[in-house]
């Protein structure tokens, strides 16, 4: 079997099995058809671990970032994995490949006169400003994320219970709740709404909006509140996040509603509201 019907089943296994989203699949192929570019002619059965080192020596010559190397690597991992548990190879190279470790930069997030002043900047008199108001209020009071918010259907959202359904990573499930603003504001914009669409919040054309225009949404309303700072969708995600942390909520409760599979992921956000304690420490304790 050649290398592309390898992959071809692979990738069938994530879409199937492992019900993975249509951007990480593709990130693997992409991943995998750069593997075989090297692998050549070379039979499936000589790849070993010596071999794939020398891969990823090809590869760290392209000065790839620590991050886009450790994703390549897990690819490889997850590939040979799936290769020896299906019985297309009698061992896996790839259990003694060492991760790539990755330095954990601390999320941006706004302050919380900020992200009000994002979220109240769209003019209500106008229809599209009410359609932005209640894409704003929606990402702060829920903190999804794009993804989910442009996949969301007017049935799921329930206007009268404040819960809405979303669709995270790996197209799991979640029930979250939504503040009574981003409530009034679906309504209000909901109620101005002409076209008939299952999609929740549409476009000029009547059509789905897509992750780039809630981008470029945010970058009209940044500018109109005067925040001299560059925000993006998931800017807003860890600003829901550090905001309700520092008004005391438990990690495990803002891991639910996130949609993180691992604590370790919620808790980056930790480490910001211990920083901003340390600050106040500083300043205020006499022997600080």
């Amino acid at each position: 079997m050649d290398m592309n019907r390898y992959v071809e089943k692979f990738v069938s296994y994530l879409e199937v099995e492992k019900n993975y989203s249509k951007h990480t699949v593709l990130n693997y192929r992409l991943d995998l058809e750069e593997f075989f570019l090297f692998v050549d002619k070379t039979p499936i059965e000589l790849i070993d671990y010596l071999f794939l080192r020398r891969y990823l020596a090809s590869l760290r010559a392209k000065n790839h970032k620590p991050r886009t190397m450790a994703r390549k690597v897990s690819s490889l991992r997850s590939l040979f994995r799936f290769l020896y548990r299906e019985n297309f190879v009698k061992s896996n190279p790839t259990t003694l490949l060492m991760s790539t470790k990755i330095g954990k930069s601390l999320p941006k997030f706004l302050s919380e006169e900020d992200a009000s002043k994002l979220v109240e900047a769209p003019d209500l008199l106008k229809y599209a400003g009410k359609r932005d108001r209640a894409i704003l209020e929606t990402l702060y009071s829920t903190g999804i994320r794009v993804s989910e918010l442009v996949g969301m259907d007017v049935d799921n959202i329930d206007l009268i219970s404040n819960i809405a359904k979303v669709y995270g990573k790996g197209k799991k499930e979640r029930i979250i709740p939504v503040g009574e603003n981003a409530v009034s504001a679906v309504k209000d914009y909901l109620d101005s709404r002409k076209e008939k669409s299952r999609a929740l919040f549409l476009n000029s054309r009547g059509g789905r909006l897509t992750d780039r225009s809630i981008r470029n949404i945010i970058n009209k309303h940044i500018v109109e509140a005067s925040i001299q700072q560059k925000v993006s969708p998931h800017v807003m995600r860890h600003s829901f996040a550090t905001h309700l942390l520092d008004r005391g909520a438990d990690l495990r409760s803002v891991q639910e509603l996130l949609g993180h599979v691992n604590l370790s992921t919620t808790q980056i956000y930790t480490h910001i509201t211990t920083d901003r304690l340390k600050k106040v420490y500083d300043k205020a304790h006499p022997r600080a």
